[in-house]
């Protein structure tokens, strides 16, 4: 094996790294990949089971609040959960924490994670804790899904519409990132309605993300500048690579897409490009006509 720094194959050269030690069961339905495994449960349903970990100093400092970053931690899970068509149930929480940290912000911080857990019907069923240099809050969680809503990464299609929930960019510096309502609702509201052929929600940024459905589908893509909603104050460049979002980035048939445009909707839903053959790329259509890649525009972690 070549002896390559983290920060030249990146985190997903270091998952795809991960994949070929894994093996494989002839009962998993999907596993390394996508936004969560998908497992065998009853007949008709599967299993999902998804887990993140939050760093301090890199998803959250302290000042931001306890409660807050309880939050966060646990609306990343159910962001999982739904991109896969799912509806969440049972989280086991992870904690590491410096011995010298009050009681009070590890109080407000399961507070915070309690409150989303009652308004989305989850239950926290155990976890474990151990000391460490700064936080570190890592969930994992199953959730179910019917069989027929069952929406992966891979699906994407030629001439399949590409949509978004919601305005994109600036998470950081209007505090999105930690006060979002993961997007249960509108991924429950298209699976049982329309059907996505394919799904992810925005953590790393559009451009990342989608490349994510591109790789695992196997297509390229043009996205039109003029029909990317940005947040308020935001430009291109950060509507396209700031990460968490987690809003929902999807595809729909073109004939389900012209059903779902002419279908009055009690949510947002931004179209923003087309799914196209591989060969074409992965395009940003600028304002003026222009094309330029934009394959390599998403956050890195590496």
């Amino acid at each position: 094996m070549p002896n390559k720094k983290l920060s030249q194959i990146g985190e997903f050269g270091l998952i795809n790294l991960i994949a070929k030690l894994a093996g494989k069961s002839k009962n998993l339905i999907k596993g390394i990949g996508d936004d969560a495994a998908v497992l065998p449960y009853t007949k008709d349903k599967y299993l999902l089971l998804t887990t993140d970990m939050l760093l301090e100093g890199v998803h959250f400092v302290q000042k931001d609040g306890a409660q807050a970053i309880g939050h966060k931690a646990l609306a990343c899970n159910i962001s999982d959960i739904a991109a896969m068509g799912g509806v969440p149930i049972w989280v086991v929480i992870s904690l590491g924490v410096p011995a010298n940290l009050k009681i009070n912000f590890i109080w407000d911080l399961y507070k915070g994670v309690s409150r989303l857990a009652k308004k989305f019907n989850v239950t926290i069923v155990g976890g474990d804790t151990n000391a460490s240099s700064k936080i570190i809050i890592s969930i994992a969680h199953l959730g179910e899904v019917a069989k027929k809503d069952l929406v992966l990464r891979s699906g994407a299609k030629k001439n399949d519409m590409i949509f978004v929930t919601g305005p994109l960019g600036g998470s950081l510096k209007n505090k999105k990132h930690l006060q979002f309502i993961p997007r249960l609702a509108e991924s429950q509201y298209l699976v049982k309605h329309f059907k996505p052929t394919a799904m992810i929600d925005i953590s790393d940024g559009l451009a990342s993300d989608l490349k994510h459905i591109l790789d695992q589908s196997k297509a390229g893509a043009f996205v039109y500048e003029k029909f990317i909603p940005k947040a308020k104050g935001v430009n291109l460049k950060q509507a396209l690579s700031d990460g968490e979002d987690f809003e929902l980035l999807f595809t729909l048939s073109p004939k389900e897409a012209n059903r779902f445009l002419g279908t009055k909707k009690d949510f947002p839903f931004f179209y923003i490009g087309r799914i196209v053959d591989k060969k074409e790329g992965f395009v940003l259509i600028n304002q003026d006509g222009r094309a330029e890649d934009i394959s390599l525009k998403g956050f890195r972690h590496f």
